[in-house]
């Protein structure tokens, strides 16, 4: 039976992609911070389907735990046949007026536990033959962030990682996707302090649901880079025919009047 992990896995866009495994019958790893909801997410997601569903509660900020995790991951019987790095949290506000510890905690699970369980799972995968890993962006990832510099620049990051990382298992049997969703309707927006915004509302905003089924079938046919919603792929593609300096202002505008609400 095959297994895969997924991370930020008791709710949004994590937890349905883990519906989705879970009814074309894998083995389930499901991490998150929460052990509350994680267990109540586990034994929803146990009744789709028929493998087991295991739980692991780990902080992803916390490189240390992480470190150990990906290790006990790696040295499993079988190993690890898909990895989805979901995990990721986003914070509005002045850089200059952020916490030190909310930065270094949003860059360790945005950027580095993605890294590290990467690390740790691909070369199994790689002396396999075989293996799925799909690290989940934004949008957001393609533009500059003012108001949420951090947030924005760690998915950036996602985006050049994943698709280095594809090229590099060409041939390999394993394949590197990447999910860059737009605004969703998820926790995330009210976490990160911007759930009043315009962005967060309307018929553009998709549902986690529909992401993850966008998300799955990329993954599973290896496309690389998977932009959810044509109303995405048209800005992605717009973007690259405008100058940056517009880009940034653009942004600014809307990240302030954003703030103002």
């Amino acid at each position: 039976m095959r297994t895969a992990v997924i991370t930020g896995a008791s709710n949004g866009i994590g937890y349905e992609l883990a519906r989705l495994f879970a009814r074309d019958g894998w083995k389930l790893v499901l991490v998150a911070r929460d052990p509350g909801r994680l267990n109540s997410a586990a034994g929803n997601i146990a009744g789709e389907g028929s493998g087991p569903v295991e739980v692991c509660a780990c902080d992803l900020s916390d490189r240390d735990a992480v470190a150990r995790m990906g290790s006990e991951l790696a040295a499993r019987p079988g190993g690890v046949d898909a990895l989805v790095n979901n995990a990721g949290f986003g914070e509005y506000g002045y850089f200059s007026g952020m916490a030190p510890a909310t930065v270094e905690a949003m860059i360790s699970t945005n950027v580095s536990s993605l890294v590290l369980l990467t690390r740790n799972l691909l070369p199994g995968m790689v002396e396999r033959g075989s293996g799925k890993i799909l690290n989940v962006a934004s949008v957001a990832g393609f533009i500059p962030g003012p108001f949420m510099a951090v947030y924005y620049a760690t998915k950036a990051f996602v985006l050049s990682f994943s698709e280095a990382l594809s090229e590099e298992t060409g041939g390999t049997g394993v394949t590197v996707s990447v999910l860059c969703p737009g605004p969703t309707n998820t926790g995330f927006a009210a976490r990160a302090k911007v759930g009043d915004s315009d962005l967060f509302k309307g018929p553009l905003v998709q549902s986690a649901g529909a992401v993850a089924i966008e998300a799955y079938r990329g993954m599973m046919d290896g496309k690389t880079v998977i932009v959810t919603g044509l109303s995405n792929r048209i800005m992605v593609q717009l973007i690259r025919l405008v100058p940056r300096f517009l880009i940034r202002k653009a942004v600014r505008q809307r990240q302030e009047n954003r703030g103002k609400k």
